[in-house]
This record gives structure tokens, C-alpha cells and sequence, in this order.
């Protein structure tokens, strides 16, 4: 993508009613979402979140299958979800919104027991040992994760990462957390959920495109 083209859509971002994009201090500084996101949405319905949205497909998809819900895309590249914030307010959908910011403030983006679910979509698996501290399914990042959840939350993790799969399904048994649902190839699995097999990224169309087989979990954390 060409830099003129990224600054039209930061620009259009400005625009659109549906997408936030705080500043790290205002994030840090009592954000005034956090603990209100039913005036965001107007309404009281569970919240969903997904971690790492991309250009928004998997937020949309969701949305568009649970009008009963609210969705929220995480990303820190915001010229990517411009595609799902714009589709999002073509089609009229009330029950979507993104937020630009880094996935280490969202804990102070949200408020305890917030958030009713949590989808993360083909993450950078960061196999480097010293990324470590990077990786979503990381000791750090669940604690946050459980932090903002409901009790009785879950979390979903899509990959075709073999490493990424392996190594979060490690830890939520090391650490006791309760693992729901776990395979390592969602299309040869008859028990796949439908919202894990009827929706494909654009990277996870060139993943299978490529033959890697796409990995699930989906678990409940536990402290």
C-alpha cells in the first residue's frame, strides 16, 4: 500500500463514527470509554472483541451472523480496518466499532468484567524466544485478557501457526486453565463451531491457498 494512499485512509478514519483512535495518553489517563462502552454502542449487549483485527473481516463476519451483540477490532495499523469501518457503515452496521491502539492497553481500554468474549486471528506468532514478551497468548497478556472478562468469558485463538497452537495449549495446561475446544485442522474437524469455519480472512484464504492447515482453541482462563 502506497503512503498517500495509507494518509487518505488515516484520514477517512477521522471521519467515520465508528472507529477510535486515542492517544497513548489518553489511554493511560482514565480513557473515558472504559466502563461505558454502552454509550459507545447505545445499548447493553454483550461485547466481543477481536485482538489483531487486520483489515476487519472476522469483526464483520460476526457481527453481521450476531446483531445481538457489539464487536470491537484491535489493531494498531488503522489504514488496514479502514476497509472494515467502511463497510461496516455502508452495510449500516450499529454494532461494530474499531479502536487503533497498541493490545498491551487493553486493559485500560476496558473495565473488569466487561467484555463478554475474546477472538484472536492469526497473530504474529513471534517464535524468536526473545518475542517472547510479544506473543498474545503470552502469561501477561491472559492475565489481562481474564482481567476484562466476564466470568465465564472464553477466548478464541485462530492460527495456522503449528508453533503458536503448541505453544498456548502448553501453557493453559501448565498454568490449569480449562481448554473447551482444541484441533489442528479446523476444516477436517466435524465438531468445528460454524463461526470458526464460516468465515476466512484474506490471509487465511492464502494460508489454505498454500495448504497449512488452520488451528482452533478455545478456552476459559482461570486464576
Amino acid at each position: 500500500m502506497g503512503s498517500k494512499n495509507k494518509l487518505k485512509r488515516f484520514k477517512e478514519n477521522e471521519t467515520f463514527d465508528n472507529v477510535i483512535q486515542p492517544t497513548r495518553e489518553e489511554v493511560t489517563n482514565n480513557f473515558p470509554l472504559k466502563g461505558n462502552w454502552h454509550t459507545f454502542f447505545k445499548n447493553e449487549n454483550p461485547i466481543v472483541l477481536e485482538l489483531g483485527c487486520g483489515k476487519g473481516e472476522y469483526t464483520i463476519a460476526l457481527a453481521e451472523k450476531n446483531p445481538d451483540k457489539n464487536f470491537i477490532g484491535i489493531d494498531i495499523k488503522g489504514a488496514r480496518f479502514w476497509r472494515g469501518a467502511k463497510t461496516a457503515l455502508e452495510n449500516e452496521m450499529n454494532n461494530v466499532g474499531f479502536i487503533r491502539t497498541q493490545i498491551e492497553l487493553i486493559d485500560l481500554i476496558f473495565a473488569e468484567n466487561e467484555v463478554d468474549e475474546i477472538w484472536i486471528t492469526f497473530p504474529d506468532p513471534q517464535i524468536k524466544y526473545k518475542r517472547t514478551k510479544h506473543r498474545l497468548t503470552n502469561s501477561d497478556f491472559l492475565k489481562k485478557y481474564h482481567h476484562i472478562l466476564k466470568e465465564g468469558g472464553v477466548v478464541n485463538l485462530k492460527t495456522d501457526s503449528e508453533f503458536m497452537h503448541g505453544y498456548t495449549l502448553g501453557l493453559l495446561h501448565g498454568e490449569g486453565h480449562e481448554v473447551l475446544h482444541a484441533n489442528h485442522d479446523v476444516y477436517k474437524d466435524y465438531y468445528s463451531p460454524e463461526e470458526v469455519t464460516g468465515t476466512q480472512t484474506f490471509y487465511e484464504k492464502q494460508y489454505l491457498e498454500q495448504g497449512k492447515p488452520i488451528t482452533y482453541i478455545k478456552f476459559k482462563l482461570k486464576y
